[in-house]
């Protein structure tokens, strides 16, 4: 939905196919290769135009303090960045878990960018927004980059890969797994070979931060051992979720019902569903 002062957006998902940790930089990032898709699990966003620059998140989101929360923040930095004189209140739905590797704050805030880029007139470029995205987070630039992609670097040195339909099992481990602590543990193999896109073959892929979050909280790796009975299961991002793929939306919606943990069906997206705003 969408009017001259206020329009309502979806904040999708993602998944890491893989993800191999292949070095660390002397700032301490670390250099990454991995596959984003997209997927059809969603936040959703609604925008109020303001006319006094004051940008407000209107409800409450547990654990979330509003001066932290990175659509905040995202419109904070584009009115620093563009001199805009316009406000906004956000107000922001949420479906995808936090702590769960799905990429949604890094997807809500690429969504302010794109969406208040519009509601605010302002004009900027694709490449400027995502400029803009990574000073939020590594994984925001893919989603203002909106096809599912091949990445480098910390993330951000993105190529489009055009993936098969497919429907995945997504499960909810009841746990909240802190990013940084998984990337500051000695235990995290940080030096994969690097891989060439053309050579990649995913079921020769894996995710180089699964064994650290398996020692940590054995719930994910009971989720990983369970799902793994009906198709190669993996964990996405730093955790907790994991996930596997299916051909069909009626065999994973038939796996669903067969496992103990709550989770999901999804299918996988083409697009970012704001691809052609930008």
């Amino acid at each position: 939905m969408e009017s001259e002062m206020k329009i309502s957006c979806p904040a999708p998902a993602k998944l890491n196919l893989f993800l191999h940790v292949t070095g660390r930089r002397a700032d301490g990032y670390h250099l990454l290769q991995t596959l984003f898709r997209f997927i059809d699990l969603n936040d959703t966003l609604h925008f109020s135009l303001r006319s006094d620059g004051e940008v407000h998140r209107v409800n409450h989101i547990a654990d979330v303090p509003e001066d932290q929360d990175l659509c905040v923040r995202a419109a904070l930095l584009l009115k620093k960045e563009t001199g805009c004189t316009l406000g906004v209140d956000i107000e922001l739905e949420k479906c995808i878990p936090m702590g769960g590797g799905l990429g949604g704050g890094s997807s809500d805030a690429a969504t302010t960018l794109i969406a208040l880029n519009r509601l605010w007139s302002l004009g900027l470029s694709r490449i400027r927004l995502m400029e803009l995205g990574l000073k939020l987070g590594a994984d925001v630039p893919v989603f203002v980059f909106g096809e599912n992609a091949f990445a480098e670097g910390v993330g951000e040195k993105l190529q489009a890969y055009a993936l098969p339909p497919a429907w995945y099992v997504v499960l909810f481990p009841p746990v909240h797994v802190p990013t940084a602590n998984i990337f500051s543990n000695s235990g995290l193999t940080r030096d994969t070979d690097s891989i060439i896109i053309r050579a990649l073959s995913l079921q020769q892929c894996r995710n180089d931060l699964e064994p650290v979050v398996c020692s940590l909280y054995p719930e994910v790796a009971s989720c990983i051992a369970e799902l793994g009975q009906y198709g190669r299961a993996m964990m996405t991002g730093s955790g907790a979720c994991v996930f596997a793929s299916f051909e069909s939306q009626s065999e994973a919606e038939a796996v669903l019902q067969k496992v103990s943990q709550r989770g999901v069906v999804v299918q996988g997206l083409m697009k970012h569903p704001l691809f052609d705003w930008v």
